[in-house]
């Protein structure tokens, strides 16, 4: 994965690594994730309440779903 972070595995303290993500946002996309049954894409983080595009700009290259 290229030292990339799976959205789909990671873990809440993985999570909080990238910027812009804290704690309350690792949680909410650790709920998205269990309640969707996983991320089909990258781009599903802008689903996330609060992941708006210019934090996904910040971290799109920094995660990977596989």
């Amino acid at each position: 994965n290229g030292g990339k972070i799976n959205i789909n595995t990671a873990s809440a303290a993985e999570l909080d690594t990238l910027p812009g993500i804290g704690p309350a946002y690792a949680e909410r996309i650790i709920q998205y994730r269990e309640k969707q049954g996983g991320f089909s894409s990258i781009e599903e983080l802008q689903d996330v309440s609060g992941i708006g595009p210019n934090t996904y700009e910040r971290i799109k290259d920094l995660v990977c779903i596989y």
